[in-house]
Parts: C-alpha cells; sequence; structure tokens
C-alpha cells in the first residue's frame, strides 16, 4: 500500500500527449523520410511563396500570383517523380505544354456548368488512364487534374488567361529552380540492380544445385534466391521506380525478372538439400555450371549498366547436352529424361535473360520482327506502336487502370456539377477534396475520410480563431505563410492524414486571405467544401467497383489459368502440326498484365480482417510457367525443329497429356472464381501421375531416338517436361496461403 503514492507519482510524472507527439516527430525527421518531408516542406515554400509573392505584390496581378503558387503545389506535394534532380527537370519541363493546355481548356470550359462537367470527365477519364504509360504519367495525374480544375470554376474569365498561364508558367520554373538549388536527396536505387541481386542470387543456387551438398552445403542458395526474387517483384518496389512504361527498356527489364524467374522454377523440380542424390549425370550438373556462369555477366550488366555479352557459350554447351542425351536416350529412364528436360530448360531460360537484359541496358538485335509473335517483338517496334499496344491491352473492364479511370472521372464530373449547381464559394476545394481523398476501393475511401475530416476540422477552427484575432491585416497573412507552409508540410507528412488536411486547411486560407477581405467564414466555407466533396468521392467509389483490385484480382487470375489453358493445348497442337494462331501466347499476355496490375494495386490496399487469402501468388507463377515454356516450346519449333510436326505416336501421347493439364487448369480456374479453394485432382490427373517412370510421351520418345530427327524427339521430352511442371504448379493452388 505504501507504493501506491509512488506508482501514482510516477504516471504523474509521465510526459504530456504534446511532448510525445514532439518526441515522436523529431524521430522522424532524423530518418531518411523526414529528411525528404523538410527537403520538400523547403521546396514548395521558397518556390511557392516567391512566385506567389512576386505576382501578387510585386506585378500587382493576384490572378498571376493564384496560378503561379499553385503551379507548385500540386508538382511538390502530390507528385514523386522518380529519378534524380536532372531527370526531375526533364520530367516538368515536357509536362509544362500539357499543363498549360489543360489551364486554356478549364478557362474556356467554365463558361457553363454542363460543358465544365463534360470537360471534367474526360479530361478526369483520360489523365487517370494515362497513368497505364508508367510512373511518370502516374505521378503527374494529380497535378494535371488539379491545372483543369482551377480554372474551370467561376468567376468565367476569359481575359484572364494570360495571367493564369504566365502564372503557371513561373510556378513549374520556380519549382525546377528551387529543385537544383536545394540539396539532392540521395536517389533512389534503379529497379536493375534489384533485378541484379536477384540475378546473382539464382546463379549461386544453380551452382549450388549443380555441385550438391558436399560442396555447396546444406543449403545450396535457394532461400537466397527466393528472397532476392521476392524483393524484385514490382509489388514491393516504389511505384516510382516501377518499370512499368510501354518502353522497350522496361518490357524488357521485366522480361528479364520473367526469364531469371523462370531458372529459380526449373530447380524448384531438381533434387534439393535432403532429397537425396543430386543430378543423374555429369553433364547435367555441367551444364547447370554453366548457367550460372552465363547468369554472372547479365547481373554484372545491370549493375553498371552496360549490355552483357551474348550468351553464345552457353549456346554450344546446350548443343553438346542435347548430343549426350540423344545418344543415350534409348537406355535411359524417365525420370532421368525429365531431369535433363529441366535442367535445358533452365540453360534456355538464363539465354532469354540474358538477350532481354542486352535489350534492357541500350543493344538492339540486329535484325528481328515487330510481331507479337516474336518473344523480342518490342526491340523492333516503334514508341509509338508499344504506346498504342499497352493502351489497348488496357481498354477492358477488368483492367483496374480502366476502373480507376472511370471511377475518379465519374467522381470528379458529379462533383462539378453539384458545386456548380449549389454556387459554393471555392467550389474548386470540393473537387480537390474528391481528387485527394478518393481510393482505389471503398473501404479505402471510406477509411480515409475520417482523419479528413478531423483534420480539416481543426484547421478549419484553428483559422477561424486567427481571422477573428488578427482581422483584416494582410500584412500578417502574409508574413506568416511562409513559416506556416514550412512547419505544416514538414510535420503533416510525417504525423498522419489528419495533420496533413489541417494544415492544407490553414494554408490555404491564409492565402486566399491576402487575396479578399478576410473573413472567418472563410473556415466554414473551407469544412464544408471538404464534407461535400469527400462525401461524393464515397458513395461513387460505393456505387462503381467498391472492392478495388481485390475484387478483380480473382477473375484476372482467372483469366490467367484459362488462358494459359489455351496456351498449353495450342502450343502443343502446333508441335503436333495442327494449325495454331499466329500469336498463340498473345492473350495470355495480355491476362497475365491485368492480372499484375491488380495484384500490385492490391498490394497498396487496406488489408482488414483475412483468415486466409487464396494463392495469388502461386497462380501468377503458373501464369508465367505457362507463358516462358509455351515461349521457349515454339522457339525451338521455329529455329531448331525446322517447324517440322512431331511423330505420330509421340504427338499422341503428348496431345493427351496436354488435355489432362489443360483440364486441370480450367478446374483450377472455375475453383478460384468461386472462391473454392481447387478441387482435390482426380488419381489421373493427381501430380504424382505426370511422374510415372513408364510416361507415355517419354517411352515413345525414347523409341524414335534412334530412327528419327534428333531435334523433334528432344522437343518431345522438353514439351513433356513442360507440362508436367504447369501440372505441379496448379497443384499447389489447392492449398490457401496463410496472410
Amino acid at each position: 500500500m505504501a507504493r501506491a503514492p509512488e506508482r501514482r507519482a510516477g504516471r504523474d510524472r509521465r510526459p504530456p500527449r504534446g511532448h510525445a507527439v514532439t518526441t515522436a516527430l523529431g524521430r522522424r525527421l532524423r530518418q531518411p523520410d523526414g529528411r525528404e518531408a523538410v527537403r520538400r516542406a523547403l521546396w514548395v515554400t521558397l518556390a511557392g511563396c516567391t512566385g506567389f509573392y512576386a505576382c501578387t505584390y510585386g506585378l500587382d496581378d493576384a490572378v498571376m500570383g493564384l496560378y503561379a503558387i499553385f503551379g507548385c503545389l500540386p508538382l511538390v506535394m502530390f507528385t514523386r517523380l522518380p529519378g534524380g534532380v536532372a531527370q526531375r527537370t526533364r520530367t516538368l519541363l515536357a509536362a509544362l505544354p500539357p499543363a498549360l493546355l489543360l489551364v486554356t481548356a478549364g478557362s474556356l470550359l467554365a463558361v457553363r456548368d454542363w460543358s465544365a462537367a463534360c470537360g471534367m470527365l474526360v479530361v478526369g477519364f483520360a489523365v487517370s488512364f494515362g497513368s497505364v504509360g508508367g510512373p511518370r504519367l502516374a505521378a503527374l495525374s494529380v497535378a494535371f487534374q488539379l491545372f483543369y480544375v482551377l480554372p474551370c470554376f467561376p468567376p468565367y474569365a476569359p481575359q484572364d488567361l494570360d495571367s493564369r498561364l504566365a502564372g503557371l508558367t513561373i510556378g513549374f520554373l520556380l519549382t525546377v529552380l528551387v529543385d537544383h538549388l536545394l540539396p539532392a536527396p540521395p536517389p533512389a536505387d534503379p529497379y536493375r540492380l534489384r533485378l541484379a541481386g536477384a540475378t546473382v542470387a539464382v546463379a549461386e543456387c544453380c551452382a549450388g544445385t549443380a555441385d550438391g551438398p558436399e560442396r555447396a552445403g546444406p543449403d545450396d542458395g535457394r532461400a537466397a534466391a527466393d528472397l532476392a526474387l521476392d524483393a524484385a517483384r514490382p509489388s514491393r518496389i516504389p511505384p516510382e521506380e516501377r518499370p512499368t512504361s510501354p518502353s522497350a527498356r522496361d518490357r524488357a527489364l521485366n522480361h528479364t525478372r520473367a526469364a531469371v524467374r523462370h531458372v529459380r522454377d526449373q530447380l524448384e523440380r531438381l533434387p534439393g538439400p535432403g532429397d537425396g542424390p543430386r543430378l543423374r549425370h555429369p553433364e547435367a550438373a555441367g551444364l547447370l555450371r554453366r548457367t550460372a556462369e552465363a547468369l554472372r555477366p547479365v547481373a554484372a550488366g545491370l549493375y553498371g549498366g552496360e549490355p552483357p555479352p551474348p550468351a553464345d557459350g552457353l549456346h554450344r554447351h546446350l548443343a553438346s547436352f542435347d548430343a549426350v542425351r540423344v545418344r543415350e536416350m534409348p537406355r535411359a529412364s524417365a525420370p532421368r529424361l525429365r531431369q535433363d528436360a529441366v535442367v535445358r530448360a533452365a540453360a534456355e531460360g538464363a539465354q532469354l535473360a540474358t538477350t532481354a537484359s542486352r535489350i534492357a541496358l541500350g543493344a538492339r538485335p540486329g535484325t528481328g520482327s515487330a510481331h507479337p509473335g516474336e518473344p523480342f517483338w518490342y526491340a523492333a517496334a516503334p514508341t509509338p506502336l508499344l504506346w498504342w499496344w499497352r493502351l489497348r491491352g488496357h481498354l477492358t473492364p477488368r483492367s483496374v487502370h480502366l476502373q480507376n479511370a472511370v471511377r475518379l472521372a465519374l467522381a470528379l464530373a458529379a462533383a462539378r456539377l453539384i458545386a456548380g449547381g449549389l454556387g459554393l464559394e471555392h467550389g474548386f476545394w470540393v473537387l480537390l477534396a474528391t481528387l485527394s481523398l478518393m481510393r482505389t476501393s471503398a473501404a479505402d475511401t471510406r477509411t480515409a475520410l475520417r482523419p479528413a475530416f478531423a483534420g480539416t476540422a481543426a484547421g478549419a477552427g484553428a483559422a477561424a480563431l486567427l481571422l477573428l484575432a488578427v482581422g483584416d491585416v494582410p500584412p500578417f497573412y502574409a508574413a506568416v505563410l511562409p513559416l506556416v507552409l514550412l512547419v505544416a508540410f514538414t510535420a503533416g507528412p510525417l504525423l498522419g492524414p489528419a495533420w496533413i488536411q489541417a494544415a492544407f486547411t490553414l494554408v490555404l486560407v491564409l492565402m486566399f486571405s491576402q487575396l479578399a477581405s478576410p473573413d472567418w467564414r472563410l473556415s466554414a466555407v473551407r469544412l464544408l467544401d471538404v464534407l461535400i466533396g469527400g462525401t461524393i468521392g464515397a458513395l461513387t467509389g460505393l456505387l462503381a467497383w467498391p472492392r478495388g483490385g481485390r475484387g478483380e484480382l480473382r477473375r484476372t487470375l482467372a483469366d490467367v489459368l484459362v488462358e494459359g489453358a489455351a496456351v498449353c493445348r495450342a502450343v502443343t497442337g502446333l508441335l503436333c502440326g495442327r494449325p495454331a494462331p499466329a500469336d498463340p501466347l498473345r492473350p495470355a499476355r495480355r491476362a497475365v498484365l491485368l492480372a499484375e496490375a491488380s495484384y500490385c494495386q492490391y498490394q497498396t490496399e487496406r488489408m482488414g480482417e483475412r483468415g486466409v487469402d487464396p494463392p495469388w501468388e502461386a497462380a501468377l507463377v503458373a501464369g508465367y510457367r505457362m507463358l516462358r515454356g509455351g515461349e521457349l516450346m515454339l522457339i525451338r519449333h521455329r529455329e531448331r525443329a525446322g517447324g517440322e510436326p512431331l511423330p505420330e505416336d509421340a504427338a499422341a501421347e503428348l496431345t493427351a497429356l496436354a488435355e489432362r493439364v489443360t483440364a486441370d487448369c480450367l478446374r483450377a480456374a472455375d475453383a478460384l472464381r468461386r472462391n473454392d479453394a481447387a478441387p482435390e485432382p482426380t488419381p489421373d490427373t493427381a501430380p504424382d501421375a505426370y511422374h510415372a517412370d513408364d510416361s507415355g510421351t517419354l517411352r515413345c520418345a525414347a523409341r524414335r531416338a534412334a530412327v528419327t530427327d534428333a531435334e523433334r524427339v528432344l522437343l518431345t521430352v522438353d514439351a513433356e517436361a513442360w507440362l508436367t511442371g504447369v501440372a505441379q504448379d496448379v497443384a499447389r493452388l489447392r492449398t490457401p496461403e496463410p496472410v
């Protein structure tokens, strides 16, 4: 009992909440994100206030001053451009002409509410959908929207268009200038460095698998390779650094990652630590070592930014390996034939990685076709064509990019009509609230509204008290605006959304108090506009694709399995002499593109409470296996087997196997759509059934090894290995993944 007062006194000595917030803020300021917040606050204060004061007070043009500061604010506060200062400068200067065009369109369409709303619908959709063009356009999306929103409200004053355009230009130029004057932040590591690390890890895994436990130790590097590949996934990369543009460079980086992933997937099918004997003959181990040696120059090129040399040595080793396989095939067992095919597929993946990385780092093939049926078609395609194919690929209701664009455009157009119909003062604040608070799912939008409304109310209350206390003294507001900008935009991003809204509300009230007679009711207008704008965004989110990326991911992954099943059937048919589309992989490529976009968005959304998730990653891996394997089969068929069909008996066995795998893929897709675990396979479709030692396809290939063309015999074996690998991947979909 005697210690109770001491405990109570200890509780009384605890620091107040304000001190705890200050301490937390101090810790955050010493971290990288804190230093970045300070730099951006300095950036927006110096560039924005310089333009605002110079135009408003120096040139006595309040319109020009308003557009000068609003030419800076969105570019600094809502934009995360990739690259260093020089690259940001080029991007911002290239963005100036479209920004001037948007201000002009907004000024001219403000003549009627309906014309302004129609323009908002078009601009909102076009700018948002343009984010499929990569991180730069996605980063500038909010800024471009605001450049149309600001002038599309009354007063309709086309005679002020020259002041608006001049102010916006001044804001852009000051933004670029201050970016050069401030200390440059440490540049983010380019994506190619992460990819280089993953390539090194997979190369070491190759070498460890070839050497066996005696030399590689109990861990042959598989865990390290998995971690490195996971770090190189687009969903793990900050949005501004993702290789998501339609350019040949970014396509080649993604192709390199997929090829390296393919190598790692093949190693998973070979004996690992504790699985008993490793590779069944030294030629396979030797080819794996050559595969590792081929991947190391790829990694070195990605680290240094220089194209690696072609993998000619690996090509020669593949030819020697095939000669040994043909010679020993009549007496080889089915497990050995399959294992040799897996080792060969890993080596072919390294060849693909070499060529793709050369394209990504600036080398271009001497010859090639821009036809999408070719593996590296994008290297020879003109840039406008690459853009068209990317836009066309997302022009479907299954694309989250299209869904986001439609949702946002409808919300902004509705907000413009409501703000104009109600005659709201500072109606553009309504659209600003809709744009800044709307998220890709209804749950995320609802979550964002609570702190936004609370922060706006707090900021509006503080601004109202300040206006009542100071009154009509514009010099005072001009003096405190830079300080408030600096403090607010330093602390706001570190302390959370409520602080950001409070800071932004206070900044807007201080700024507009210098352009008109100060009135405490301006704070109430700001609060009302945010409430209306946020509510419009929330209602639109409830009506248009409310589940966001999570709701679409299930369907797009099911489409991946369906189109992958079609790849298995079409490629096998082509090998067996049946007609097939000119590019049988094209639908599967599009399905994977849409699924990857859904998965990346899903990773950014609020997860909520879930026990288990369907195996999203396993479904994507199955899709990659179908694509990469089908790609390799088509290359072999066209370039090495001369396009001749397989022998009849082997073709019949391979066709039957492809039909079984196709049926498994379709059942798994149907189960995924129904939100079920994939059904248990029947005995004739279980994964073990594909691995029986008396595999009909392999027996047919072995019988014909001595009497038919060697390339077609090897193609039969390798096609069987590809299809059984797909069957294994689909079988993994039966097990839900814990979150």
